[in-house]
């Protein structure tokens, strides 16, 4: 039975607030309002303002079409005002000449004119002066929904369901009242202490149910893997290179999770090209030192294919045996492969989601490492966990948030974070240039290639489209054919181009034949070729911060230095300043920070795993401060094992939900 009917409203109403998203009775009184409307007198002078006035006149009613239009005159500290109002004809048989209106509306001073936005046929001191203002569908009016919100809330009883302790330590409102206030409220404190209460409730769902699925994960031990300690250091001194501190850290928490009797799920975030791939690298390694095999997986095939020769060259003559395993394999291929991984031949796997596919079967499979575009969720978890027992994690990210949120977010898995980046790295020369066409820096790309460098040129589309004003990579490429003609060899890379087909394109890249690349944002993430060192991208405006910095970091890899160029027309102010931002600063974290300041963290972070609270009030980008508090008050409530009644209740109900979206983990 639909629970709306209880409350026995109309079902033609039930109908509209369903497409509104409200299913049930909870659901509406949990249905806040975007804004609040407060209404104060103001002057005249102001172009949009509220007056108290009284009526000269009854209104004239005109119609038109489906519009309706009120005229009357009123009298405003001695002076009349011509009104006009729109679609409230129904209005007039109210009116009566010398009431006091309060009017809110538009002025016109050259015609001693308003045109009126809302009216109240009452004086300003008896009208309610906030206003709550919700998002609502035609046939549901703000009045109609409150009175469903009333009748939800006196039908239901609302019960507190975050412990006690919280709601006196931090002097909160009761949930009732909070709810109650932030629907009907007197005052503008009312707002405030009611969206207090709201959002650290919001989090503590949040904190509690990321911490639940830690304690699923991590309550049945994993396995303490031992390895010749002597051999890991001789590897890690033979590198070319010298580790950061920050990379020897998050090495450090890597080993010490290799060596817990806890199952590791560990988060490791850096900047682009701060050396996250050897940190990985080091943990694969003492895990075939402890006996087990590893499998690193990768976003793309292209990736794939260049992170295996990568380790092909890291490992070699350390007795390793590194594969690759792709979907472009033929069938001969992947049984031979398959063969391989189960009788113990093959020590790391590398490739695509193909990893993990039911004939994959490996014979002590003990640590994987993958993308940041595979965040998995608790099912993929489960499907991973047949591949081995007690399974070691380490999820990647190039899209650095701060720690502190990091934390919170990722509250399911241990944090380690890599700030600073390996000496003799420099920072890439960004500039903004207005322009749709590379024009005006034609000659200098084109000097650049005379000396033997590569470019990339990136487009937000592949195919031209009449909806977006946008470049795309076929008529950009088509174009640069046309205007190098056989000078240089152009590649064109893009989501439709077969795996298959990527991989010699990308080849050819990395072998100097292809000189320019145009493509789409596949090549993002991860690709490394230290003699393409120009990047130029189209309608920059079109992408986000932390998505330019992951593309500008496809050059300046080797020792040249590498240039960005940003090609934008855009007028919009914002988008203009954004642009500006990425030119003088080259800190993912300070980028990622800026970026969630703008666009709130929906592109930022990535999909979650479904299941979880979201936020209707909560603001990542500006309510850290809540998120920690609430973070630190379900740890504390999780180490203490606490038995208050209403915290049992409170994991009771979070298992029954993740049970409910399949991401309850045994």
């Amino acid at each position: 039975m639909d629970e709306l009917k209880l409350l026995k409203i109309r079902q033609d109403k039930i109908d509209i607030l369903h497409q509104m998203g409200i299913q049930t009775i909870e659901d509406l009184y949990l249905y806040y309002p975007y804004r609040y409307a407060i209404l104060e007198a103001t002057p005249l002078t102001q172009e949009k303002c509220t007056i108290e006035a009284i009526l000269l006149e009854k209104p004239q009613t005109y119609f038109h079409s489906r519009v309706s239009r009120l005229f009357f005159t009123v009298l405003y500290e001695e002076q009349r005002i011509k009104v006009t109002l729109f679609n409230r004809h129904f209005l007039a048989k109210s009116m009566v000449e010398g009431m006091k209106i309060t009017l809110t509306g538009k002025y016109d001073a050259r015609k001693a004119s308003l045109v009126a936005s809302d009216i109240y046929l009452k004086p300003i001191d008896q009208c309610s002066a906030i206003t709550p203002i919700y998002s609502l569908k035609e046939g549901i009016n703000a009045k109609m929904l409150q009175s469903y919100i009333k009748k939800a809330m006196q039908y239901q009883m609302i019960e507190e369901d975050i412990p006690v302790s919280c709601v006196q330590k931090y002097r909160l409102l009761s949930k009732y009242e909070a709810i109650y206030k932030i629907h009907f409220p007197e005052v503008q404190e009312d707002i405030r202490q009611a969206i207090r209460y709201l959002k650290y409730r919001e989090f503590f769902y949040f904190q509690l149910t990321m911490q639940y699925t830690t304690s699923q994960i991590t309550k049945t031990k994993g396995i303490s893997k031992e390895y010749d300690i002597h051999k890991l250091q001789s590897f890690i001194k033979d590198l070319s290179f010298e580790l950061t501190g920050d990379q020897l850290e998050a090495v450090e928490d890597i080993l010490k999770d290799l060596q817990s009797d806890k199952t590791m799920y560990r988060f490791l975030q850096g900047d682009v090209g701060s050396g996250k791939t050897i940190v990985a690298t080091i943990g694969i390694y003492a895990n075939y030192l402890a006996g087990f095999q590893g499998a690193f997986m990768a976003p793309t095939e292209v990736l794939a294919a260049q992170l295996y020769d990568s380790l092909c060259h890291t490992f070699k003559n350390k007795g390793l045996q590194v594969e690759l395993l792709v979907g472009s394999h033929t069938a001969k291929q992947k049984e031979d492969i398959y063969q391989r991984l189960l009788n113990g031949q093959i020590d790391v796997l590398v490739g695509t989601h193909a990893l993990f596919q039911e004939k994959v079967v490996y014979q002590n499979l003990g640590f994987i490492v993958t993308d940041e575009q595979h965040r998995f969720g608790v099912k993929q978890r489960k499907a991973l966990k047949d591949k081995g027992v007690q399974v070691d994690f380490l999820i990647m990210s190039a899209t650095p948030i701060p720690r502190t949120l990091a934390i919170s977010f990722y509250g399911d898995m241990d944090v380690s974070t890599i700030e600073t980046m390996p000496q003799g790295r420099k920072e890439i020369i960004t500039k903004v240039v207005a322009s749709t066409s590379m024009k005006p820096i034609l000659t200098e790309i084109d000097e650049y290639l005379q000396k033997g460098g590569q470019c990339y040129v990136v487009c937000p589309l592949i195919d031209k489209s009449e909806a977006i004003e946008c470049r795309d990579v076929q008529s950009i490429y088509d174009g640069m054919v046309s205007y190098f003609k056989d000078r240089y060899q152009i590649g064109l890379l893009h989501g439709k181009i077969q795996d298959s087909q990527k991989n010699e394109i990308m080849d050819k890249f990395k072998n100097n034949e292809i000189r320019i690349l145009v493509s789409t944002t596949v090549i993002e993430v991860g690709i490394d070729v230290k003699n393409a060192n120009r990047i130029v991208i189209y309608n920059a405006e079109r992408f986000g911060l932390s998505q330019l910095h992951q593309l500008r970091g496809r050059v300046g890899r080797g020792k040249e230095q590498g240039y960005c160029y940003l090609l934008s027309t855009s007028s919009q102010e914002l988008s203009k300043e954004r642009l500006s931002f990425l030119e003088t600063c080259h800190n993912g974290f300070e980028i990622s920070k800026y970026d969630l300041s703008l666009r709130g963290p929906g592109d930022m972070l990535g999909n979650r795993q479904s299941g979880l609270p979201s936020f209707s009030l909560g603001d990542l980008s500006k309510d850290m401060v809540i998120l920690e508090l609430a973070r630190k008050d379900v740890v504390d409530f999780f180490e203490r094992n606490s038995q208050d009644s209403r915290w049992l209740l409170l994991l009771e109900k979070i298992r029954k939900q993740l049970e409910k979206n399949n991401q309850y983990i045994d």
